[in-house]
């Protein structure tokens, strides 16, 4: 039959080929899996995540056209190829910069991968956090103190971290309204929060070019926006003008929010990590059972 000597020649192929494999060969294909991996993970914290999902449908769109055979999208795509290549380093220039940094303190494997993923399970954003955040920013509100908190969800906030002054401290209203008072060396900038800690004091933030700004907000609100628009992450503002609570997410900005109107858009990141929480716990779980079922199988 045809299809039995299609396999033996495959058989045949397999074997001549698997002769030809060497320990150097083995461990080359590992060191390539690793940094591939490790590249990944690095990837998933940084801009360059979301640049990679914009490539891959690109790719999915030029593989569409090769098959229906658009010869001028083909074209332009061939043509604009080295350009594109060029802008992807331009646009990803920090990120590439900090990874090689990191790669040169030899902490790159540890800080970029383990430790960041096991942080972020010891330090999830909690209903304490929340209401000190709270009580903070409207007893700043009352007496007239500006302040500019930024949360962090999924993307990392680390370029920001970096053009302030470290304080890894756990986040209460008193360490709050301390950092935002006048006259005090870290009361100008934003401060950046990671779980349930302060990280960051003093960062400065992209400012937004929104034309649909109004023009009576300062540089504070447009921080604030500008950071939600570049990154997932949610901004607390309070105005030293009026005192009133704003709070700017993906571009947008509500303004004027009370109490329970801020603890209800905080508590909405709260149940965002609670649901990947408990979809990451149902996985595990789901696995678990199909490897006890194959046991059971392979048992009886």
């Amino acid at each position: 039959m045809q299809w039995v000597d299609t396999l033996v020649d495959y058989a045949k192929d397999f074997s001549r080929y698997r002769t030809t494999i060497k320990a150097g060969d083995i461990l080359e294909i590992l060191i390539i899996a690793c940094l591939m991996y490790y590249i990944l993970a690095w990837m998933k914290t940084t801009r360059a995540w979301q640049l990679m999902k914009g490539l891959i449908v690109i790719c999915m769109v030029l593989v569409l056209a090769y098959i229906m055979d658009m010869s001028t999208i083909l074209w332009l795509a061939q043509n604009l190829l080295s350009f594109a290549v060029i802008a992807i380093v331009v646009v990803m220039q920090p990120e590439l910069r900090h990874a090689l940094e990191e790669l040169g303190k030899k902490n790159f494997l540890p800080s970029g991968v383990f430790s960041d993923a096991s942080k972020r399970e010891q330090e999830l954003f909690s209903e304490k956090t929340i209401s000190e955040i709270v009580k903070g920013c409207f007893e700043m509100g009352r007496a007239k103190t500006g302040a500019l908190i930024v949360i962090e969800q999924n993307e990392s906030l680390r370029d920001y971290e970096r053009t302030g002054i470290e304080v890894d401290g756990i986040v209460t209203s008193q360490l709050l309204i301390n950092i935002f008072e006048h006259n005090t060396p870290l009361h100008d900038g934003a401060v950046i929060v990671r779980g349930n800690r302060i990280t960051s004091a003093t960062c400065y933030l992209p400012l937004s070019d929104n034309l649909d700004l109004s023009k009576e907000l300062g540089t504070r609100h447009r921080a604030g926006v500008g950071v939600s628009e570049a990154t997932d992450s949610l901004t607390v503002i309070v105005s030293e003008e009026t005192g009133k609570v704003s709070v700017a997410y993906e571009g947008r900005l509500e303004r004027g929010l009370n109490a329970d109107e801020l603890k209800t858009r905080l508590q909405q990141i709260l149940n965002r990590q609670e649901e990947e929480k408990s979809k990451g716990r149902e996985k595990r779980i789901r696995k678990g059972k199909g490897k006890a079922k194959n046991e059971k199988e392979n048992i009886s």
